[in-house]
């Protein structure tokens, strides 16, 4: 049984002309949506706009309201040197805490201007999850039942269409965002990462969410240790006052101080046990004492425009998000468009780097260059190609020109075709993409193993066998469809007729055979046979891409004792 969401504040979706050409857009290039970067569009969210569900990670899923208590850790300066003990809501499961900060560390590895802090990846996940439902994962950190938010159907949430034919959320008819970090499919396809080393992507895997979740807040040219810019990369989550409002509560909260608990034992939500559908109501929080008590929360807005009955806080909000519109962006400032800059074809031999890199160029409302653009570049389908640094998602920004190159594209052992996407823009976003086909390494080398003189009585067998190993570019091609001949010593050899043969299944002599070479492309050929007739003979071997070697073979009497 899947783990379902309890009492939540839920958010209606709200549609627009702008956001349903974003969606358009977005279906026709089967790309997902990029997170929100710093432009006006962010503010309008800050100010109380409603986007589309889509543009968001979580597609504005429902997300538990719980505050934390009054009484805080209140130990300024531990973020690295946990407590032991302290509050029960301060603890955090074991397997959710290390992947948060293996996260930051990785960040901090890749993109360290952003400065992402762990306290913001645990707040997002509390708000989202409960941290993984109390830290209910296995020892990879998948968690024991998926959790899933509702259908995103447009009855009270935002209306977003099946994008994964239900493969991460179980649902062929419409998304759901999915596992610890909430997630809607159509952004996991873009920003899902492999956290944990296991060669997955898997939204339900604390390791990977974490990761991800990370690398979408960092997108673009934000640096979280900026009040502004971590507003808006938290709105680029879940667009809702109310939602930055308890997010950056927890994150206050978090980087007080707190503890590691065991996996499984970290503070449910106290709202688990109602309908999806209906606001939520007063949450509870934990009393020195062991019980509950009331916790003030704030009043989230209902789909009606209202609010629901809430007590008023009795604390005031940590922060307060933006309140007043930037001024308009003029055209010459706005994105407008996306255009292949040039790039060629995309081949390369498994094992090897692509000899062409995907090249863009974002263009403003006026057709004219624009700078300071984010593009997310992103390989798609199942391959194990990566680009430098061995990532399948990259985002960059583009120069005074209004061009950027994605990193250098090396070539996996898995051949085949996959796709090459690159996103850019927001409210309208724009998509590209290329085929790129990785093809298998074909022998350009064919050599012997030994140096053994081949040679037997008329009538006779030969003693030893013919050994050999194909090879590119020095490394072993497994596989490799290997033509054996007897030929004739003419200037243009053709089959002999007369001399050494191999013997087909039936015992008959043949002076040709079609072979394959085995694992490390080696290759070991059948028994020679010698006829009547003394001589020296030659043995071609050919593979499909030309390349040769020949054996000598030498038919003689054995000498007089």
């Amino acid at each position: 049984m899947a783990a379902q969401f309890g009492r939540r504040l839920r958010r209606g979706a709200t549609t627009t002309a702008v956001a349903a050409a974003a969606v358009a857009a977005l279906s026709a290039s089967q790309a997902p949506a990029a997170p929100q970067s710093d432009s006006a569009a962010g503010d309008q969210t800050a100010a109380g706009a409603t986007p589309s569900g889509d543009s968001a990670a979580t597609g504005n899923s429902p997300y538990h309201t719980d505050l934390p208590p009054l009484n805080t850790p209140n130990k300024p300066g531990t973020s690295v040197n946990l407590p032991v003990t302290g509050s029960a809501e301060a603890g955090i499961p074991a397997s959710v805490l290390a992947a948060y900060k293996k996260a930051e560390q990785e960040l901090a590895g890749t993109d360290a201007a952003c400065r992402l802090p762990w306290q913001l990846l645990a707040a997002i996940g509390k708000v989202e999850s409960g941290q993984a439902r109390g830290g209910k994962v296995d020892a990879n950190g998948t968690t024991l039942s998926p959790i899933l938010g509702p259908a995103l159907n447009g009855q009270g949430f935002a209306l977003i269409k099946d994008t994964d034919g239900g493969a991460y959320d179980g649902d062929s008819t419409h998304d759901r965002a999915v596992g610890p970090m909430q997630f809607i499919p159509s952004t996991w396809a873009t920003w899902g990462q492999d956290g944990n080393g296991d060669g997955r992507k898997d939204p339900n895997n604390i390791h990977d969410a974490a990761l991800a979740a990370g690398r979408y807040l960092c997108a673009g040219t934000r640096d979280l240790s900026v009040a502004a810019d971590l507003d808006r990369a938290v709105l680029s989550y879940n667009h809702s006052t109310e939602y930055l409002r308890t997010v950056r509560s927890w994150f206050d909260y978090y980087k007080r101080g707190t503890h590691e608990v065991p996996d499984g034992t970290g503070v449910l939500p106290a709202d688990t046990g109602g309908s999806t559908t209906s606001p939520s109501p007063t949450p509870t929080t934990p009393t020195p004492g062991g019980g509950t008590s009331p916790s003030p929360t704030p009043s989230p807005s209902t789909p009606g425009g209202g609010t629901s009955q809430s007590p008023t806080p009795t604390t005031p909000p940590t922060t307060t998000p933006p309140t007043t519109k930037p001024p308009t962006p003029t055209p010459s400032e706005t994105f407008g468009s996306l255009v292949d800059a040039g790039t060629g074809t995309l081949t390369a031999t498994a094992g090897e780097a692509f000899g062409e890199s995907v090249t863009v160029r974002a263009k403003n409302k006026l057709g004219k260059p624009l700078a300071r653009t984010s593009v997310t570049f992103a390989l798609v389908g199942g391959t194990d190609a990566r680009f430098t640094g061995g990532k399948s998602t990259v985002t960059l920004t583009t120069g005074a020109d209004g061009t950027v190159t994605a990193p250098v594209l090396t070539a996996g052992e898995k051949t085949g075709p996959f796709k090459v996407t690159a996103v850019a823009g927001t409210t309208e976003p724009r998509a590209l993409s290329w085929t790129a086909t990785v093809t298998a390494r074909v022998a350009d080398t064919i050599a012997l193993t030994g140096d053994k003189t081949l040679t037997a009585a008329p009538g006779a067998e030969f003693a030893d066998r013919v050994e050999v190993r194909t090879t590119y570019k020095g490394t072993a091609v497994a596989d490799t469809a290997v033509t054996a001949t007897m030929i004739t010593d003419a200037e243009t050899p053709a089959e002999n007729d007369k001399g050494p043969y191999f013997k087909d299944a039936d015992g008959n002599p043949v002076r040709t055979l079609d072979l394959t070479t085995g694992a490390g492309g080696a290759l070991e050929l059948p028994k020679i046979y010698a006829d009547d007739t003394e001589g020296t003979y030659t043995l071609r071997l050919t593979t499909a891409s030309g390349a040769t070697v020949t054996v000598e073979l030498k038919v003689e009497a054995a000498p007089a004792a």
